[in-house]
């Protein structure tokens, strides 16, 4: 991700959260692999990348999934969005 100001990259970080960890770039939100609540947790983790959702039976793959799906540009364009 570059940024409007310095045209500089924004290198895409990992952050642990509770119960869940998010993909960033700067401030924007690129990804989340959420766990089940506690005692609850049925050992899969839910990944989240832009319009591409799934599961995955390690953390590793999950992030994985995430970090690829980023990559290969997982946003669609809105279907009544008007290109610019």
């Amino acid at each position: 991700m570059v940024t409007a100001k310095k045209g500089r990259r924004v290198r895409a970080v990992w952050e642990r959260g509770y119960y869940s960890h998010s993909y960033w770039a700067g401030k924007k939100k690129l990804g989340t692999v959420q766990l089940g609540p506690k005692g609850e947790w049925d050992g899969v983790y839910r990944w989240q990348a832009g319009t591409h959702i799934g599961e995955a039976s390690t953390l590793a793959a999950a992030k994985q999934q995430v970090e690829q799906s980023v990559a290969f540009g997982a946003s669609q364009m809105g279907l009544f969005d008007t290109p610019e």
